[in-house]
């Protein structure tokens, strides 16, 4: 049994069920790019995997066990199409024998301190569920940087669990995942949106590219270490660049 696996592929399964997505082939890489590393020459320790419903969104994730590292981690990336204002959807779920972490947000389109509006549609009714969470005994704040909080919302939920407390956390996620696709299916006011499709794009380039930058996020070089540089750039690029088109 896998709890950080059950708790990402869980939610996976549920988006996949709910907006009709299909796996596919990536644009170069093949429909499961099987991920290896020297240190376990005899198998492979992971999968990248794509799910698309193109002008919808597309699913993007990544799995990595290695028992003698103690390392099981499950991460997932749901894109909206680039003229879309609708925050992207993310979560990993991470384990190190009797240790467990999780990074749930919802990513903003737009900046929050300029859009108050979208900012209390897409975000306040995270409020009390993210409050709720918080209060479970057993969780500790993981230590990111300044510039990761920057880059994703204030709503974002990032921390260390007990065994307990990462099987409570799975009603947050949940939580979190169903206002996402509420989104997802009623769309984004319009008149809470006052910039062009082709600003969306641009700034979510550049919101993606600082995300997913090596010099921002120290676990690009852990990953770097276990696969290979080849193959870790190949799953760094892929979440940087994989999108959705303009719908």
């Amino acid at each position: 049994m896998s709890l950080p696996r059950d708790l990402c592929m869980g939610n996976v399964e549920e988006i996949i069920d709910r907006l009709g997505l299909t796996e596919i082939a990536g644009d170069t890489t093949p429909e499961r790019m099987v991920l290896t590393s020297p240190m376990v020459p005899d198998g492979p320790v992971g999968a990248l995997r794509i799910f698309d419903r193109p002008g919808v969104v597309r699913l993007v994730y990544v799995g990595l066990s290695v028992p003698m590292i103690q390392l099981d981690s499950h991460m997932m990336f749901a894109f909206t199409p680039l003229d879309s204002a609708v925050p992207h959807f993310t979560l990993d779920s991470v384990g190190n024998d009797d240790d467990f972490a999780f990074h749930l947000d919802c990513i903003p389109r737009l900046d929050l301190g300029a859009n108050l509006d979208y900012m209390d549609h897409c975000y306040g009714p995270l409020t009390p569920i993210r409050a709720e969470c918080q209060a479970i005994e057993g969780l500790q704040k993981a230590n990111i940087g300044e510039r990761q909080w920057a880059l994703m919302s204030e709503w974002m939920i990032v921390h260390r669990a007990s065994e307990g407390a990462f099987k409570e956390i799975s009603t947050t996620v949940a939580a979190y995942r169903d206002h996402w696709l509420d989104l997802m299916e009623q769309g984004i006011p319009s008149a809470l949106v006052e910039v062009t499709a082709e600003d969306l794009a641009t700034r979510d380039k550049r919101n993606r590219d600082a995300i997913f930058n090596p010099d921002v996020d120290a676990v690009w070089s852990r990953v770097s270490q276990l696969l290979g540089e080849e193959q870790s750039e190949a799953v760094r690029l892929t979440l940087a660049t994989q999108g959705n088109g303009v719908a």
